[in-house]
């Protein structure tokens, strides 16, 4: 039987696959189709996604896929375990010329992630984790910040989580910072280069499955937006928004929230 660190070689392997296809797109005009609300995706995150496809389910065909990119498949539902992939997390900022878009790739076994690569291609970062292991950043070891303080923290979030109706007593005093892609923000918070990162609306599991573990790996806390922890290969493959960082600003961040409805 395969382990999680056996795992983790095929999706680091995948990864830079996927970064050597992006490079070729990138910055040449790739074709661009509307989602509509799901917004924009290129000939890029197809080619991406369905060179995964093959690579990951050839290697272990009796996993299950969940993919941002291909139709969802239910039979995912009763596999033990399931690769869950964002071909391009940050399309948007691949189209628009940004070198911050990433490659998100997970294994999930009952729910649990237990091996995770996200890759940005053109920043030469491959942040990568197993359950039990650790996680890296180009092989160096992850660990998230020792910040006490909530005013002294600095959390990559957007202006929409910052509403007073998101908060029990006003919005938290915090320093903000930015990134486009999910799965790099989460990454930057277990490389200790950031305190915290939160997002309060339905969040897709393939944003977010990779950097919870290379969090969770790095000594941080993962839940989603109320504090409870994270389940993956849901039927609706979202979570309730995401709440994670180093343990005390999170349990800061958290008291500060409202109690979750029902």
């Amino acid at each position: 039987m395969q382990g999680p660190e056996d795992d983790l070689k095929l999706l680091c392997d995948a990864a830079l696959q996927a970064g050597a296809i992006a490079k070729q797109f990138f910055g040449n005009d790739p074709a661009v189709f509307d989602k509509g609300p799901e917004g924009p995706v290129t000939e890029a995150d197809l080619a991406i996604d369905a060179m995964l496809h093959d690579v990951l389910r050839t290697a272990r065909p009796d996993y299950g896929w969940l993919s941002e990119e291909t139709d969802d498949d239910r039979a995912r539902l009763s596999a033990e375990h399931v690769f869950i992939c964002d071909p391009i997390d940050g399309t948007r900022a691949f189209i628009e010329g940004s070198t911050s878009f990433s490659h998100s790739l997970a294994v999930s076994r009952n729910g649990k992630i237990t091996a995770a690569a996200v890759f940005l291609p053109m920043r030469d970062k491959l942040y990568s984790a197993a359950l039990g292991a650790g996680a890296t950043l180009n092989d160096a070891p992850l660990q998230v910040t020792t910040t006490a303080h909530l005013a002294e923290a600095t959390v990559l979030t957007t202006k929409a989580n910052m509403q007073a109706h998101h908060w029990k007593e006003g919005v938290p005093e915090v320093n903000k910072a930015y990134r486009p892609s999910l799965a790099y923000r989460m990454s930057l918070v277990g490389e200790g280069r950031f305190d915290a990162m939160m997002t309060f609306r339905p969040t897709w599991e393939w944003d977010i499955a990779a950097g919870a573990l290379i969090i969770a790996e790095a000594g941080g806390i993962v839940t989603d937006s109320f504090g409870v922890p994270l389940q993956f290969n849901g039927p609706r493959a979202q979570v309730d928004g995401v709440l994670t960082g180093s343990a005390s600003v999170h349990q800061a961040l958290l008291d500060m929230r409202p109690l979750k409805a029902g």
